[in-house]
């Protein structure tokens, strides 16, 4: 951390952050400098040197069940380590996935897009991975979740089965939209059925 005007702020703002900054003893992902060194020159091959500024690539070993993952606008991707453990392609394939998530995040904004819409499939293309799968098929283990919560709508009886609680005021999105322009309703509050 380094004292900026209005406050601390951490040392890699307003200059090029490093995986290795991220890589500090109470955190658990490893920076891989040969990816975060190709991604950040390639991210300047098609012109977002604000995103290769910001960028960095690191192996996360809390990964279960997800190959990759791309964070915005922290511009931070994280790869499973079991990757490392398929054909020497498949950690490049699923940088270049996570890579355009944040290439189409810059060039158009992420409340614009769609996750795996167009514009990702437009970096991809830029990526030279064109018409790659929204979903890998790597053998890792499925997560499931028991959905252990149940609540009930008053008004048309439908049940929405949830793996949390619901915390606040809830209704039923059907009838709120259908009698009530889509706004919230008390009459249409939804009831838990099942205890937790």
């Amino acid at each position: 951390m380094v004292k900026r005007q209005g406050g601390w702020m951490p040392s890699w703002i307003g200059g090029r952050r490093s995986a290795s900054a991220l890589a500090s003893p109470g955190r658990k992902q490893q920076p891989d400098s040969v990816l975060e060194k190709w991604s950040v020159e390639t991210c300047q091959k098609i012109g977002l040197a604000k995103l290769a500024d910001r960028l960095a690539v690191v192996w996360n070993p809390r990964m279960r069940t997800t190959a990759g993952r791309a964070w915005w606008p922290d511009c931070i991707i994280e790869l499973n380590p079991k990757l490392k453990e398929f054909a020497p392609e498949e950690p490049w394939r699923t940088l270049k996935h996570e890579l355009a998530h944040l290439v189409a995040y810059e060039r158009f904004g992420r409340r614009k897009i769609q996750p795996h819409g167009p514009e990702w499939r437009a970096a991809c293309d830029d990526l030279g991975i064109p018409g790659e799968l929204r979903c890998h098929r790597l053998p890792f283990a499925l997560r499931r979740l028991q959905r252990k919560h149940a609540y009930t709508c008053p008004r048309c009886r439908k049940t929405a089965h949830r793996v949390r609680a619901i915390r606040g005021p809830a209704a039923c999105h059907d009838c709120c939209r259908r009698f009530n322009g889509g706004r919230y309703h008390e009459d249409f509050r939804l009831i838990c059925a099942v205890a937790p």
